[in-house]
């Protein structure tokens, strides 16, 4: 990983070499200047991540600095040095003119280092994000999030402003639609961003292993628990946990992690005692999360909890204006990752991806351009490489159908339907129930009913 770039200003010689052996003993790079104006030259070719001044300095000040470094390198942080008589002035810098911290002379080191690491952390933040913004106004991508439309944009904006704070967002929106991909880009724009990112899906894991698989648990807690383990909030420690399809969370369970998200505590199965954790906890759903409150699904002090900002995305085909631009970009991504020839695509099958209601959203769509890149053999991906359900813009083709013997049970025509279907996504069981339009808890409860019966 690339060193932190640290310059260091100051007119006395030797506090500036002494600061600098301490900055360079933590493991940074460092660099001096004796005053304002050397230091606007030396960070031309350094291009310093943080900068560490004193105020009282011939030709151009550290508060003059401050401001030029600020228009100039507006990702830099500033931490300011004074004595006595420029304390004020210090605070209204920090206040009003975006100073990350002042220190008083004589320096306490110790405290320096944490400061330092934390503007460090702000200034990378600043960094990706307007690396990020550039990349926006290019190609219309914001980290691994493609789209120009006025919805996205609206979303951008909202992921940029709670990015750097350490508030829970809560993401809704249909399967597909890209939920954890905005979990991930505000992770990567948060000052947590070289710290863990743990995803937990709340409606892949069997209930009775759930507590275990969130909290961790102790040797011996029940049966089966032959060594020690840390659950996602210990492993996301200093990080962010994303709970994906939290209305799928059991409700008991959904109070115990609420204690957890206000107490910042956590206690393993089998352990006496609570450990702290510093995490920052991000959830989605594909469920309107008022009505999950309504049917008892999710717990409303839980949602309180979560929903202290709210991002909800569109489906594709409210945002059909972005199609162009994400079949431009997964068609470059996937033509290099699978190593094929396919680089563009027909008339024929834009036209075709236009009248398509996409209800797998973005997800659905980069299944079918991977498939048609794999078939593909040369350069312009055409209709016929296209995958059996977008013929005639429709979901299912005949091939996707079932037949039914008559006569027949409704349970077992009810099991096939189930089964096809799970087959159809997969074994996609969130994409499945929405295509049943069951919940996911029942589609679980028909396949365990299932699995007993091919038991007995």
């Amino acid at each position: 990983m690339e060193k932190a770039r640290i310059l260091i200003v100051d007119d006395e010689e030797a506090a500036r070499v002494g600061l600098s052996e301490i900055v360079t003993a933590w493991g940074y790079e460092t660099r001096t200047a004796g005053d304002g104006l050397e230091a606007m030259e030396v960070a031309a070719d350094f291009y310093p991540t943080a900068v560490i001044t004193d105020v009282l300095m011939p030709r151009l000040n550290g508060f003059g600095l401050l401001a030029r470094i600020h228009e100039e390198y507006p990702s830099t942080a500033v931490i300011l040095l004074t004595g006595q008589g420029s304390i004020e002035d210090a605070v209204r810098a920090v206040k009003e003119e975006g100073a990350f911290y002042y220190f008083e002379k004589p320096i306490n080191t110790r405290q320096l280092n944490m400061v330092l690491q934390r503007a460090i952390e702000q200034a990378s933040t600043r960094h990706e994000n307007t690396l990020l913004r550039r990349r926006l106004e290019d190609y219309g991508v914001f980290g691994k999030l493609v789209g120009d439309s006025h919805a996205m944009r609206q979303i951008y904006t909202v992921i940029e402003q709670v990015a750097s704070s350490a508030v829970s967002v809560l993401i809704t929106g249909e399967s597909g639609t890209g939920k954890e991909v905005v979990a991930q880009t505000i992770h990567q724009l948060s000052p947590r961003a070289t710290r863990p990112f743990v995803g937990i899906n709340c409606s892949a894991i069997p209930e009775s292993l759930m507590e275990s698989e969130l909290f961790g648990h102790e040797r011996g807690a029940f049966t089966g628990a032959i060594s020690r383990r840390e659950g996602c909030f210990e492993l996301a420690n200093s990080g962010t946990l994303f709970l994906d399809e939290i209305a799928e969370m059991p409700v008991m369970l959904q109070a115990k992690l609420l204690r957890v998200l206000e107490e910042r505590k956590v206690r393993k199965l089998g352990s006496p005692k609570e450990s702290p954790v510093d995490v920052r906890v991000l959830a989605a759903t594909n469920k309107d999360p008022v009505e999950a409150v309504r049917r008892g699904e999710l717990r409303e002090d839980l949602l309180y909890r979560l929903n202290v900002i709210h991002i909800k995305l569109p489906p594709l085909r409210e945002r059909r204006e972005d199609i162009p631009l994400l079949i431009e970009h997964m068609v470059r991504e996937l033509s290099e990752r699978h190593q094929r020839p396919a680089r563009i695509v027909s008339p024929e099958v834009l036209e075709t991806f236009a009248r398509h209601s996409w209800p797998g959203n973005v997800r659905e769509l980069r299944n079918v351009i991977e498939h048609a890149i794999v078939v593909c053999e040369g350069q312009r991906i055409e209709k016929q490489h296209l995958p059996s359900q977008m013929y005639d813009g429709r979901v299912f083709r005949n091939e996707d159908s079932i037949s039914l013997p008559i006569p027949i049970s409704l349970e077992e025509a009810e099991r096939q339907l189930i089964l096809k279907t799970l087959i159809r996504t997969s074994n996609n069981k969130t994409r499945a129930a929405d295509l049943l339009q069951i919940s996911l808890k029942t589609l679980h409860n028909k396949l365990k009913a299932y699995r007993e019966e091919n038991e007995e």
